[in-house]
């Protein structure tokens, strides 16, 4: 299949990158204070040195949790759903749960957020009684909209343009099977989609080199490519764009899909595909899976798949956000150094 190759990095060669981490306690206590409050609608959202200190939290509380059970103590947080949801919901309340926290559930998968009631009276009702709002929504709007009423922090558990709480899950688990992820080589096999957009901002963050193959009318979102871009220039990484899926494929350390509605199976993720990847390679997917579709049984069951290790890590990435937002965040001196380099 022919493909056109679109690097998207150009500049990177002329500037300095960043030293990426975070660098002192300082720096971490920093980046905690302007998160909380904020609100989480986009990766864009956070800046370097805030994702860093994210992934550095996420790993603290996945290996000391004791240390956080209180941190929310009497916190509430309320989740409105559109869409059905196993992973999202039940990580969030677990996350909220063992931070001491309480998580209120409303589905919202009848009736459309902004149908009975204005989203700006939902927002005003809500921060009189919430400490977070939790929105998985069809429409990214809806979200944008309820950020700019609600004086709580609004967390962004999927729209259409973005699912960011899914890609900070993704690369804190290759954090933990990598060491940094600083020029690490991820592709991402399938549709432009919401996911996609998310793994992408975040992979120009941590200064990885990310390369996106998609079926042709399929290519992410401009705005999220040239944000990408303007990222990837201080941090080292980069962006690459093409339609071949073995060229994308060739020498990568991790390999990710997702759902596809093109149903292109020339990017399906199989055996064969793998066998261009690095050997220490992993398979990556943020489920649920159309198995034999977008990838096989052999790759999604098999020995270099980390798919349950991102499920279980999405709990451990909310535990940060919900830290970084609420106000609970602390550093832990003996948490893993996230700049050591195991490959």
């Amino acid at each position: 299949m022919a493909s056109k190759t679109l690097i998207m990095n150009p500049k990177t060669a002329n500037i300095k990158p960043a030293i990426l981490g975070v660098q002192s306690d300082v720096a971490f206590s920093e980046a905690a204070n302007r998160m909380q409050g904020r609100d989480l609608c986009s990766i864009a959202d956070l800046s370097v040195q805030e994702m860093a200190a994210v992934m550095e939290l996420s790993h603290a509380v996945k290996e000391h949790p004791e240390a956080f059970r209180h941190a929310l103590d009497a916190k509430q947080m309320v989740m409105f759903f559109e869409k059905a949801s196993l992973r999202t919901r039940l990580t969030f309340e677990t996350a909220i749960n063992t931070l001491g926290g309480n998580a209120i559930f409303v589905d919202q998968t009848q009736s459309p957020l902004g149908e009975r009631e204005s989203l700006s009276d939902m927002a005003h009702n809500l921060e009189r009684w919430m400490d977070a709002i939790v929105l998985r929504t069809y429409s990214h709007d809806t979200i944008v909209e309820f950020a700019a009423c609600s004086e709580v922090p609004i967390i962004n558990a999927l729209s259409d343009y973005e699912h960011p709480c899914q890609a900070i899950a993704d690369f804190f688990t290759l954090e933990e099977r990598f060491g940094s992820v600083e020029g690490l080589k991820f592709t991402y096999v399938g549709d432009g989609n919401n996911v996609c957009h998310s793994l992408i901002l975040t992979a120009a963050q941590l200064g990885a080199h990310c390369t996106v193959a998609t079926p042709k009318g399929y290519a992410p979102k401009l705005d999220v490519i040239h944000n990408a871009i303007e990222i990837a220039e201080t941090t080292g990484g980069s962006i690459t764009l093409m339609h071949d899926a073995t060229k994308a494929v060739k020498d990568a350390d991790a390999v990710y899909t997702d759902v596809c509605t093109s149903m292109g199976f020339e990017h399906q993720v199989n055996e064969t595909l793998m066998q261009s990847a690095q050997p220490h390679a992993v398979f990556m997917h943020c489920l649920p899976a159309h198995r034999n579709a977008e990838v096989t049984d052999a790759v999604l069951d098999g020995p270099q798949s980390v798919v349950f290790d991102q499920a279980e890590n999405r709990m451990h990435a909310q535990k940060a956000l919900l830290l970084m937002l609420l106000g609970g965040a602390k550093r832990i001196p003996n948490s893993r150094n996230r700049n050591a380099r195991r490959r």
